[in-house]
């Protein structure tokens, strides 16, 4: 196994062909057991097994006669099982070997239904064959009455074969469904006569053929636009399977691939009981399913047993894949529903949304939001424990740099001591040093801008009220995420691209992102509001004094012998010495309107 991860360009999620299910699988897995309650050891074969997954305990095989890490890569000829780490748990797959056909529940009930739209026809009537309860005409040979993909039913069927004259081909089930695929694609193989190793997929003429049809069928299309518009599905989807060189017949199972047990674990509870992943659950149904169908074919059973039987298997593949998208939703003990494999990956709870896009990374940290009506534009004020946090290296670097402390281990034991010069050089580290603050959900670039952190005690980061509506934030709870920046580079593009003073125009609609919104709005409201019986000396303390100038009626304001709201007579010096009707909240807006105005001048 490769100790290093390869550099790679991009991933690409395609149709997995049954060679390439078998070549991921270390081995296949026979029985529904998952660990011997005995034991508490892996059965062999089952769900669990060492000798397909590798081993539960590090450098040691099942039976105990290998041990220590001198005897790694050996396999052991008692029990099977390889002496490696028991890491290889987490990504060692097995596979399931299917006694008939299933089709991908995926590419059944999608939407829309891929099969459907390849073989053109209705989804309801593929679910009447897949799911046994209709046949399909897979050759109408010299039947005058029947033609290709009609549907039979039991009735139909019966009396049809009872005539001698006629001469037709039916199929049911998905090993029909893999049939007509089949016949749409032609695909050519390297080796098309060995049916458990076929080799590369080489080309699929029959498709070709069908996207030169279609595109012929486009060109002369003259009727509804609902007819052009099926045809251009279907043609994106033949071009679609050539484009990324995938057989149709694949999105019918032969092989069905088992996820690594490190994957779906299974744990002792306290009681001695144990708690398990549904997956296992759903693997034994269809395992149980399968060894059953097995058995019944080797036995020869009437074909309505075995017509059931297969039934069966494709509803558990169908549960295992995505339970509840078809039929009743399969559940535990206790009537919960069983989490499928999509169950898992999708959603905002999924593996992608919640572990891969959102998971946890260094130099970030997360906190409540509160308005920092003393900020400027630019700045976003930091918890001072946080800060530390996130600038610890930066910190350490510093105390050794300038020899406070000689190492790693004695710097981190000064920053736990919380000592005056920690403080000191966390304001120096942080000086031009931008972070970046995260709002979720990120809709628009500007859902992430940078700020230059001002030290704040606390543990809430403060954060400029103009901002808000860029974030879309609002101080009732919200939660933001803080990154640091490390190298120079991400430092200057920061700066130079992501300040919050750069971005005051929307990039979509070049409107201003900087609106003044809630407590803002609210405040210059009350601010400059005239009350009811503001010129009334006994509801408004003030009301009617004159002032001889704005300075002298704030003062008497700041004093408090004037209320806020107070109407006064003021005169304005810088007006031409002019008498004006004002109140104090006006007068300390129109200051700050003017100081802010003759700053920008």
């Amino acid at each position: 196994m490769p100790t290093s991860i390869d550099r790679f360009d991009y991933i690409k999620i395609g149709v997995a062909s049954p060679e390439r299910i078998l070549s991921w699988s270390h081995g296949e897995v026979t029985k529904p057991e998952t660990i011997n309650y005995r034991t508490l050891k892996p059965e062999k074969d089952g769900l669990f097994c060492e000798r397909i997954f590798g081993p539960s305990k590090d450098w040691e095989c099942y039976c105990g006669k290998y041990k220590r890490v001198r005897h790694r890569g050996i396999t052991c000829e008692r029990c099977g099982v390889e002496v490696t780490d028991s890491k290889v748990r987490r990504h060692r797959m097995g596979h399931i070997k299917l006694a008939s056909p299933v089709t991908h529940i995926w590419f059944l009930k999608g939407i829309p239904s891929y099969i459907g739209l390849l073989l053109d026809q209705p989804l309801r009537d593929l679910e009447q064959v897949v799911y046994f309860n209709a046949y399909i005409v897979t050759n109408q040979g010299n039947s005058p009455d029947l033609h290709k993909y009609q549907l039979l039913s039991e009735e139909e069927y019966e009396r049809l074969i009872d005539d001698q004259n006629v001469q037709f081909d039916v199929g049911i089930g998905a090993e029909a469904i893999k049939q007509l695929l089949g016949e749409i694609a032609r695909p050519v193989y390297e080796r098309p006569d060995n049916k458990d190793d076929r080799g590369r997929l080489l080309e699929l003429p029959g498709l070709r053929e069908l996207s030169k049809q279609l595109r012929d069928e486009l060109a002369s299309a003259s009727g509804s636009q609902q007819k052009r518009a099926k045809i251009i599905k279907r043609l994106r989807l033949v071009e679609a399977l050539l484009n990324s060189h995938t057989d149709p017949t694949w999105v019918v199972l032969d092989v069905l691939p088992v996820t690594p047990p490190d994957l779906r674990p299974m744990v002792q509870l306290d009681g001695g009981r144990f708690a398990t992943s549904d997956l296992n659950d759903l693997y034994r149904r269809v395992i149980n399913r399968n060894n059953r169908l097995a058995r019944l074919l080797e036995m020869g059973a009437p074909e309505i047993i075995v017509r059931n039987e297969k039934r069966m298997l494709q509803e558990a593949v169908d549960a295992l894949i995505d339970n509840g998208r078809r039929g009743r939703v399969v559940v535990g003990p206790n009537n919960r529903p069983l989490k499928s494999l999509s169950n898992i990956i999708e959603g905002k709870q999924g593996r992608f949304r919640q572990n891969l896009l959102g998971k946890r990374v260094d130099y970030s940290g997360r906190s409540v939001i509160v308005v920092g009506p003393t900020l400027k534009l630019h700045q976003c004020g930091l918890p001072r424990e946080m800060a530390l946090e996130l600038f610890k290296p930066f910190v350490i670097n510093k105390l050794i740099e300038r020899q406070i402390v000689q190492n790693i281990k004695s710097a981190k034991k000064q920053i736990e001591k919380g000592s005056a010069i920690v403080w000191e050089i966390l304001e120096e580290v942080i000086q031009g040093h931008p972070v970046l603050l995260n709002r979720a959900p990120t809709l628009h670039r500007l859902g992430i801008q940078a700020f230059e952190p001002v030290l704040v005690e606390g543990r809430a980061i403060q954060l400029h009220p103009l901002v808000c509506s860029a974030f879309n934030a609002d101080f009732d709870g919200d939660q933001m995420a803080v990154h640091v920046p490390l190298s120079v580079e991400a430092q200057a593009e920061a700066h130079m691209l992501m300040l919050a003073s750069n971005n005051v125009m929307l990039p979509a609609t070049g409107k201003p992102t900087i609106t003044p919104t809630q407590d803002m709005v609210l405040g210059i409201y009350y601010l400059t509001i005239e009350k009811p019986g503001s010129d009334d000396p006994k509801r408004c303390r003030g009301a009617g004094m004159r002032f001889v100038s704005l300075a002298d009626a704030r003062s008497a304001y700041e004093a408090g012998v004037v209320d806020l709201h107070a109407r006064i007579k003021v005169r304005d010096r810088e007006g031409g010495g002019k008498t004006v009707e004002t109140t104090p909240g006006r007068i300390i807006f129109n200051e700050v309107v003017r100081s802010a105005i003759a700053s920008v001048n």
